[in-house]
């Protein structure tokens, strides 16, 4: 058969991180094809924004990457970012937990859900001696025999009980997801830890098993890892930048939102609400925009996948940053933030000593802090209007670390269904969602909505997304070709009338 030598036209529809490296990974392909990356807003980026105030470098969103996934190092090498890397500054302890009002060091060797040492827990002021017994017993229990997905919280209270999960593991995990942990799927969030339980029966005896294979790894930790983050000189922004600049002229069109997807033939067509021609043609499609925008764009492509993308809840939080000379703070900064367990009562999820994580982020004098408030457990909170959240977020750090006098400087982020839910049976929806657009192999979804939320997750998503499109696209036509996918809940006639009314949108644009 021949081919054209027209170069493949490809639409990414999402300008975040995940549309970023998909259309990075595309143009840098080597193949013959011609990128467009359609981001409803004004800029490129999503969630992630750098904002420089006074003399402040403030991040909305993320501000590093974990590096146990090398896929985000990778991309900054690739971009000539690898000079600008950044790691924690070395020194402290670690994350703190916030017990009756005051600060503990999360015992050393606890990862986010298990332990893998034994006396920092034992000496550990964060359990009660109760807490402390019960959790010892994991060792002893039995391996759930069911398979079925659980909840995080009922996997935790399981295996170790309430108490640990309420002051380590729930504030821990929630500082992660923002998440309701009653509703958390383990299975979608930390299936290395369901993995365990099944290969070794116990999450105490597998941690310890690890820790003999990697000594200097693990036994270094405190809750979230921060030897294994990092973040770029100047903020994660300057990540987006690259990415963008690495585009040819023309391939992201900003203030630019797709409002339709239809099939047309073998090629898809796009209703774009520019300002420009209403409906581009395209060969394939990579729809890396969140659920919500995503399951109304594919409603004329398969009705049942996007019903099941439509279920995916997305929960909101406010950062705040807040900037203080040193000497206004009355508790000595050893660590590099804390969180704060749903039992404390208290109105923040988490605080983060940016500037004490990575320098450059504030004068040598000032510490900046970043406040997090909201999420699944605490959605309430964020009708307050931004400035009582800024002065909720200051009266807290002023009770927990002593702190004297007003802020230098005030800053809010509002992340509004920023953090996608992976509630219980989240993988198995993401699997019927996959399935049901396996009948399009020129068109697929990405982003963090099916399975990752960190920054090197969004990237590998991009990256897969772009591969997968790339084989499709240069097959041959008649290796494949558009098909209807199989009917299931929408009976027959629904698909007709679907495929009729897709038909007439064609003819009449």
């Amino acid at each position: 058969m021949t081919q054209s030598n027209a170069p493949k036209r490809i639409a990414v529809i999402g300008g975040g991180m995940t549309g970023l490296a998909a259309a990075h990974e595309l143009v840098t392909s080597g193949n013959n094809v011609k990128v467009t990356v359609f981001e409803s807003g004004d800029r490129a980026g999503g969630v992630i924004q750098t904002v420089r105030k006074d003399e402040f470098l403030i991040e909305g969103a993320a501000d590093n990457f974990i590096t146990t996934s090398p896929v985000a190092v990778k991309l900054c090498h690739q971009l000539g970012l690898g000079d600008q890397l950044v790691g924690t500054t070395p020194g402290r302890e670690g994350a703190m937990v916030m017990r009756r009002g005051k600060l503990e060091p999360i015992p050393a060797g606890f990862t986010v859900m298990a332990p893998s040492r034994i006396w920092p827990i034992l000496a550990s002021k964060i359990l009660s001696p109760w807490g402390k017994l019960r959790s010892g017993v994991e060792y002893f229990l039995p391996r759930r025999r069911e398979v079925e997905d659980e909840s995080l919280k009922a996997f935790v209270c399981r295996r170790f009980g309430r108490e640990m999960f309420d002051r380590l593991v729930q504030p821990l995990v929630g500082g992660i997801y923002t998440a309701d942990p009653d509703r958390l799927s383990v299975a979608a969030t930390m299936p290395r830890f369901m993995e365990m339980e099944k290969q070794y029966g116990s999450l105490i005896r597998g941690m310890l098993r690890e820790r003999k294979a990697r000594p200097k790894a693990t036994a270094n930790s405190r809750g979230a890892r921060y030897s294994m983050f990092m973040t770029l000189n100047g903020g994660m922004s300057r990540l987006v930048d690259a990415l963008v600049s690495s585009l040819p002229e023309g391939t992201l069109r900003l203030n630019s939102p797709v409002t339709d997807i239809v099939r047309d033939g073998v090629h898809w067509s796009l209703q774009v609400d520019d300002g420009k021609q209403p409906w581009e043609q395209f060969d394939s499609v990579i729809v890396a925009a969140p659920a919500g925008p995503a399951s109304q764009l594919l409603s004329k492509v398969d009705v049942d996948a996007a019903d099941e993308i439509a279920e995916i809840p997305y929960a909101s939080c406010a950062v705040v940053s807040l900037a203080y000379k040193l000497d206004q703070v009355g508790e000595p900064l050893n660590s590099y933030g804390f969180v704060v367990p749903i039992a404390e009562d208290h109105f923040i999820l988490s605080c983060s000593f940016s500037s004490l994580k990575y320098p450059g982020r504030a004068p040598e004098d000032s510490v900046l802090m970043r406040v997090f408030i909201g999420g699944a457990c605490q959605s309430g909170l964020l009708r307050m209007p931004d400035s009582e959240l800024m002065e909720l977020a200051h009266w807290e750090l002023c009770k927990t670390l002593r702190i004297s006098g007003d802020p230098l400087m005030r800053h809010i982020k509002r992340q509004v269904h920023a953090m996608p839910q992976y509630h219980v049976g989240h993988n198995q929806r993401v699997q019927k969602i996959r399935d049901r657009l396996a009948a399009f192999p020129t068109l697929t979804v990405a982003g963090s909505a099916y399975g990752g939320v960190g920054v090197p997750s969004c990237i590998e998503s991009g990256k897969r997304a772009a591969q997968q499109i790339l084989a499709a696209t240069e097959a041959p036509t008649d290796v494949w070709e558009l098909r209807d996918p199989p009917v299931s809940r929408t009976d027959e006639s629904s698909h007709s009338e679907l495929r009729d009314e897709t038909k007439r949108e064609l003819i009449v644009h």
